[in-house]
């Protein structure tokens, strides 16, 4: 059996993130699965996604996007069955990775990314917001219906000694990294010096009555200045807990205490509230940053190092007590995490360039020099200890046995999901179009008894 609906949301999530918008196409209903409609549109603006990527592309690969949208129905139509739910705040955070992501790829720059969408972060944001909850709907569902899927040593050999094996794969070198991550720290006297400047803006507002907007608007020290401070309406959950503790305690109109979280120092102003939906306005003042702070961080760091050159700390220890405990890697004993594969080892290939020039010539168990990285224009200090190195090799068991179980497992699931397709073909009503009912690729849909021809 092909497999067909494999981890069908990365077929769409290229378009999602990065698709720019397309002509308006006349629209009318191909296919119905279910209760999921299958839209001429979709169709189109997929297939002028995939000639974008590939000009060689012709018109028999729609056969392949409406067998894709097949599948996607089929899981939509069962989340609906079963009732999966997907929070606002769970699509707002991946939105917001999504375009933090992009803008990285372009530097930062806003200008570059209108000149690329033509419209803003803000409003790219909201067209890719349903497109992106139906994506998260299909990972939830299917997720749930192979989470059981187990795999046992016996069946691993069994998946490895059935390859060929002039069809064994060959591995890239990889490596494993552990990191320790500090942001600069900032002294007393500067955190003082930000959270005395926030206190006088609050006497200016609550004393003098001067706008909370034209204030932001001067003072604030994010984004939201633009807009006066204001953040818009939000869910529970959206915001650190500092925040958001003292935000749902203000009463309409109320001014808070100045409050200090990760970001720096907050005074908020509560605007409306929803049920459990509050919309504040807020200005931070970061502390500034001086070059003593950053000598000071460095110097830290360095000790920190120096201790485990000479083995006078265990590496998992010092993540503990030095490594942000914001980080991801911090929850996983230090180890950095490949988001590319989404386990932690990596190509050399697919590590950062600061990264791979500082562990080119570590072995194993090496500390590297202190790296420094800016992100969302805050600076960044990293050490690495180079865990694991491999060469470039064909797998075999004795050298890549959790990559061959990982193989196997998803072997396993694929066939597991692909047995429930079938299944899902099997007990739900399908109609589709005559004009696409010769596509080869949908016969397992049109030759069941389930199926009718639908007519526009």
């Amino acid at each position: 059996m092909r497999i067909l609906f494999t981890v069908i949301i990365a077929i769409f999530s290229g378009y999602t993130i990065l698709g720019q918008s397309q002509p308006l196409i006349l629209d009318k209903i191909i296919a119905k699965v279910g209760g999921e409609y299958i839209l001429y549109s979709e169709v189109q603006e997929l297939y002028s996604y995939a000639k974008a990527q590939n000009p060689e592309y012709g018109p028999e690969v729609q056969c392949q996007i409406i067998e894709q949208l097949f599948g996607k129905a089929l899981l939509l139509d069962q989340a609906k069955l079963d009732s999966i739910e997907i929070s606002n705040v769970e699509i707002e955070v991946e939105l917001q990775r999504r375009i933090d992501y992009i803008l990285q790829q372009m530097g930062g720059s806003e200008e570059q990314f209108i000149n690329y969408y033509g419209k803003t972060p803000l409003e790219q944001k909201e067209e890719m917001r349903e497109p992106l909850k139906e994506d998260l709907i299909q990972q939830r569902i299917q997720g749930q219906l192979i989470q059981e899927v187990s795999i046992t040593p016996k069946e691993v050999v069994a998946y490895f000694e059935q390859i060929p094996k002039d069809s064994l794969p060959f591995l890239n070198a990889e490596v494993e990294l552990g990191e320790i991550l500090m942001k600069t720290i900032i002294s007393e006297k500067n955190k003082s010096a930000a959270k005395e400047k926030l206190e006088k803006i609050r006497k200016r507002i609550v004393e003098d009555n001067e706008d909370f907007a034209e204030l932001a608007s001067i003072f604030s020290d994010d984004g939201s200045a633009r807009s006066g401070g204001d953040l818009g309406w939000a869910k529970r959950g959206s915001y650190v807990p500092e925040f958001e503790a003292t935000a749902y305690n203000l009463e309409i109109g109320e001014i808070s205490e100045v409050i200090e979280t990760q970001f720096g120092y907050h005074l908020l102003e509560l605007l409306g509230r929803r049920g459990n939906n509050i919309n504040v306005r807020h200005i931070l003042i970061k502390p500034e940053v001086t070059e003593e702070d950053i000598s000071h961080t460095k110097a830290v760091l360095d000790s920190v190092a120096l201790a485990l050159r000479i083995d006078t700390i265990d590496f998992e220890v010092a993540v503990r007590l030095y490594s942000n405990s914001e980080s991801q890697s911090y929850n996983n004993a230090g180890r950095m995490n490949n988001p590319k594969s989404g386990d932690t080892f990596w190509e050399t290939a697919d590590l950062p360039y600061q990264i791979y020039f500082a562990i080119e010539n570590l072995e194993v168990g090496d500390i590297s020099e202190i790296l420094e990285f800016e992100e969302r224009g805050e600076k960044i200090y990293k050490i690495i200890k180079l865990l694991s190195k491999t060469k470039p090799h064909r797998a075999s068991l004795e050298t890549d046995y959790a990559k061959i179980q990982d193989y196997a497992k998803e072997s396993k699931k694929n066939e597991y999901f692909n047995n429930w397709v079938e299944q899902k073909i099997n007990s739900t009503y399908i109609t589709i179009i005559d004009d696409f009912k010769s596509c080869p690729n949908l016969d397992r849909f049109v030759n069941k008894e389930n199926y009718s021809s639908l007519r526009p």
